[in-house]
């Protein structure tokens, strides 16, 4: 099958799933064409079976904002006729999904009939969707998307309570590659970062509000209080700075290291022994699952979709929103215990193991089929 894959290509989830998508479609020996604005952090170079076309924006006096959505538009038309695409899988509702739609109808008016799939990642629905501005092409995108998938059962609900569609929305999750994440631990870096045989906890984020990275920084003062403990903060955003000054109001700046953002945080993850996230909501909750493939246990949030991720009390322990001082203590009944760590490291890839790419890639395969077949049997509606 020849699919065209449409995402961001920066570090974030909806991105890093749809590159390994792809990978992994092309693995199995379908013709995949990446189309975006700049090639996917994760997409590397070469490898069989796996195009990719740049979307390029003119800077023209005329237009005070690029016209990104036009211009993506025609380069899908460009690449489904010449390339002979069977379907279009654009992860991300807007502009993604839009683009999409008005690609097929302009196909549709040359005799090509091309379905597309539209998959919501979270962000698009919790946050930029709740902008009324957005809500009408949102929900005109998500309706007449010839399938829709979401990457959780709770993102699946917030998309149905917050927007008018009636239409089956499949709950397809997101995944890992489970043998990426198979490190031996690396005594050199281990000594690195904790050089006294500290405890080693790991956040992972873009360091925006919804992350409350705060409430990361709380957690771990209050571990390393009782355990000798340091933080090593992977990625960069907004909130870096409140995070800096917080640790040099508290005079924690020697055992809080910002590493900044990585292409393989599962190198320094895996050297880890706990994984704290701290979100409002997450709508999958991909950097607890890529740690507990590393084997390390997750105290996390009780919100949104890492419900459906993390098995409290296998791979880790869930935690109401905001409340750090249980979150501490699950930490501490977790790190103070070195056969309760081992268990839960054990566990935690274990739980991992259910969203290995194995489980997932056959599933939107035969969605692939069943979108492709409703098309050449009733057409473009």
């Amino acid at each position: 099958m020849r699919i065209g894959i449409v995402c961001y290509p920066t570090f974030g989830g909806s991105g890093v799933v749809a590159t390994e998508l792809g990978l992994a479609l092309a693995e199995e020996g379908h013709i995949v064409h990446f189309i975006t604005y700049d090639r996917p952090v994760r997409l590397g170079s070469g490898k069989a079976n796996i195009f990719y076309h740049e979307v390029r924006v003119s800077d023209y006096p005329l237009f005070d904002y690029q016209p990104y959505e036009l211009v993506l538009t025609s380069k899908l038309v460009d690449v489904a006729r010449h390339e002979r695409l069977d379907l279009l899988h654009v992860h991300y509702a807007i502009p993604h999904a839009s683009a999409a739609w008005m690609a097929q109808r302009i196909l549709l008016s040359k005799g090509i009939r091309i379905p597309f799939i539209t998959t919501l990642h979270g962000t698009d629905i919790t946050l930029v969707g709740r902008d009324p501005s957005f809500e009408p092409v949102i929900t005109f995108a998500i309706e007449h998307s010839t399938a829709v998938t979401a990457v959780s059962e709770s993102l699946r609900r917030d998309t149905l309570e917050h927007f008018p569609v009636g239409r089956e929305i499949r709950v397809i999750p997101n995944f890992i590659r489970m043998d990426r994440y198979a490190r031996q631990p690396d005594p050199e870096l281990r000594r690195r970062f904790a050089p006294n045989g500290e405890k080693l906890l790991v956040h992972v984020s873009n360091f925006r509000p919804v992350k409350r990275v705060m409430d990361v920084l709380k957690v771990f003062l209050g571990v390393r209080a009782q355990l000798p403990s340091r933080l090593l903060l992977i990625g960069d955003g907004p909130d870096r700075h409140a995070a800096e000054m917080m640790c040099r109001a508290n005079g924690t700046c020697d055992d809080v290291l910002f590493l900044g953002k990585m292409t393989e945080p599962e190198d320094v993850v895996a050297n880890s022994d706990l994984f704290v996230l701290t979100s409002e909501t997450e709508s999958f909750g991909l950097a607890a699952l890529e740690a507990m493939a590393c084997g390390v246990p997750v105290v996390t949030t009780d919100s949104g979709g890492t419900a459906e991720v993390v098995e409290s009390g296998v791979a880790g322990l869930l935690n109401p929103v905001g409340d750090t001082e249980t979150m501490v203590r699950h930490a501490l009944s977790i790190l103070g215990d070195e056969a309760a760590l081992a268990a839960y490291r054990q566990g935690a890839r274990s739980s991992a193991a259910r969203f290995d790419i194995t489980n997932v890639l056959p599933r939107y395969e035969e969605l692939y089929r069943e979108v492709v077949e409703h098309v050449q049997t009733n057409g473009v509606h």
